[in-house]
């Protein structure tokens, strides 16, 4: 049994959590136990808050965004002839094609698109939980500020703003962090084109670098699938096998 889901006083964590969140949806990822905690965005903040003063969870290991946009679309195709066996694959998705083109057959867009995720411990309990909103407005994405319940907030938050375009509500000095003072768009969204919009050279003759429409033409080398690992079962059932040897 994972530390997240062990009894304390008879009552599984997870039901711990729904009891304290009644408004918020409590998943259990299995085999893994993973617990996520699904926050309406007027709760974000007052959840975190809780967690760390109630229940233990003084350590924020880290905060992402997240892009929804075309989740699950299956870009995988195989074909069999009798010269052997064709794993190409046509661009579908977000992100396949060049700037302004629109994607072939993506999938529709999802209800809620941009996520924050706050991924949080407690080393009292031993146990790790993850907190997750979604904003509620997908063309200016915005959610509060975790740095006034974890000061090391303030970087997290400004990588998913710099890569995602999430806009952190009460963040102190909300700016980019990864990117170049010039750059345009925000990389880690499922639209923005693989390839990059712009190439980057110095050139010799005018002594100086300059910054040209991209040339490289679209490729698709790894699909996008959605799969469980079978690492996670292996783990899984190592882990019983050494409760179960144990005298």
């Amino acid at each position: 049994m994972s530390e997240n889901t062990v009894q304390d006083g008879g009552v599984q964590f997870p039901d711990q959590l729904r009891a304290r969140f009644p408004d918020a949806l409590v998943s259990v990822a299995e085999p893994r136990g993973e617990v996520t905690i699904d926050v309406d965005p007027a709760d974000w903040l007052p959840a975190a808050q809780s967690l760390r003063d109630e229940l233990g969870f003084d350590q924020l290991m880290d905060i992402s965004g997240v892009d929804y946009l075309s989740y699950g679309a299956d870009e995988w195709d195989t074909a069999v002839s009798s010269e052997g066996y064709s794993r190409g694959v046509e661009g579908k998705g977000a992100g396949r094609f060049l700037w302004g083109e629109a994607p072939n057959g993506a999938a529709d867009p999802p209800q809620r698109r941009f996520a924050a995720v706050a991924h949080l411990l407690s080393v009292q309990y031993n146990r790790r939980v993850r907190l997750r909103v979604f904003a509620p407005d997908d063309d200016l994405p915005v959610v509060s500020s975790l740095t006034s319940v974890w000061p090391v907030a303030n970087w997290f938050e400004r990588e998913a703003f710099d890569l995602f375009g999430i806009i952190f509500e009460g963040h102190p000095d909300l700016r980019r962090i990864l990117t170049d003072y010039g750059f345009v768009g925000h990389p880690f969204r499922k639209d923005f084109p693989l390839i990059g919009n712009v190439e980057v050279r110095y050139d010799a003759e005018r002594e100086r670098v300059v910054y040209e429409p991209v040339s490289i033409d679209p490729r698709v080398l790894v699909p996008r699938v959605i799969r469980d690992d079978a690492r996670y079962e292996t783990s899984a059932g190592e882990s019983a096998g050494r409760r179960e040897a144990k005298p």
